[in-house]
């Protein structure tokens, strides 16, 4: 998208009044916002609150948006400009949401625990996985100049766009929309997998380095993970990825383990993990590290 898009932007999906006599971007924009508002499993009331979250300074004009502003009611203020005073009260939302549901969840963790997950949850790595998840990218609003050069993908704007589009659900729904969408989204099986590491006592959110540290002990290789398959409509994704232990840059390696997830870095790590277990079964019984061959087609249908 690039500049010169409507004012208002509706949040009610297309009907077919709606499209005839449209304009063609717009009719486009209207659709894609109504995807968007589909992979949130939220209609907003106030769509311009929708519009501001996707829209990049590059596109804003600031001295339209502070006359705007001043001339205007506060409700309209808030749906005027770009999205980084969103991205603030998004980041502020997002922490207390986040820190309730593990706080409710986890009734065993003391204050450090809760803290070292939530900071996983709620860092820009992981938004930026989020938003690529959702297909965020594809619904920013950005300068014609802006849009060929790549921002769409950039992590540090993916993540940003995503705190200012949970600003939006809770200006726009209250917290209940904004729990929903990080239930889903942010916690989900990203909050599983690092529960699982903080019993595993690995390094928190990162088995893939937990691995590769315990084969580079022992001297066996280094991890090397490829994408089996990808399965799912782009808004559901599912990712089968395969780790191998290479020992030698002339051979495929010998295959430990496969994981899946709902990125290509969950699937990775899901790999890493019953690596880990495997190695440490093998380790455990013969003192050799295990192949992952028996059970592969039975973790890559379940995948599936």
């Amino acid at each position: 998208m690039g500049d010169g898009f409507p004012a208002g932007i509706g949040g009610c999906g297309l009907c077919s009044e709606t499209v005839k006599g449209m304009d063609p971007i717009e009719a486009r924009v209207e659709a894609e916002l109504a995807e968007l508002e589909g992979a949130l499993g939220h209609r907003f009331a106030r769509p311009g609150l929708l519009r501001r979250a996707l829209t990049h300074r590059s596109l804003a004009n600031e001295r339209a948006i502070s006359e705007l502003a001043l001339e205007s009611s506060a409700e309209d203020a808030q749906e005027a400009g770009d999205n980084e005073r969103l991205e603030f009260l998004g980041d502020a939302v997002l922490g207390l949401v986040v820190a309730e549901a593990l706080f409710l969840l986890h009734p065993e963790w003391q204050e450090g625990e809760l803290t070292r997950v939530r900071s996983q949850l709620v860092s820009r790595q992981h938004m930026a996985e989020v938003a690529a998840a959702i297909d965020l990218g594809k619904y920013l609003l950005l300068s014609h100049g802006e849009d060929k050069s790549g921002l769409r993908r950039k992590s540090t704007v993916l993540s940003n766009t995503m705190e200012a589009v949970l600003a939006a659900l809770f200006l726009d729904g209250g917290l209940e929309p904004v729990k929903a969408v990080v239930r889903r989204w942010v916690m989900g099986e990203a909050a599983e997998e690092l529960a699982r590491e903080l019993r595993s006592g690995a390094a928190l959110g990162n088995f893939k380095s937990a691995l590769q540290e315990q084969l580079q002990a022992a001297h066996a290789g280094t991890p090397v993970y490829r994408v089996k398959s990808e399965s799912g409509p782009d808004h559901r994704k599912r990712f089968l990825v395969e780790v191998r232990l290479k020992s030698d840059e002339s051979l495929p390696g010998k295959p430990l383990a496969r994981g899946t997830g709902s990125t290509k870095k969950h699937a990775e790590q899901d790999a890493a993990r019953r690596a880990l277990e495997r190695l440490t079964k093998a380790a455990a019984t013969t003192g050799a590290p295990e192949s992952e061959e028996p059970g592969a087609g039975q973790e890559e249908r379940s995948a599936q």
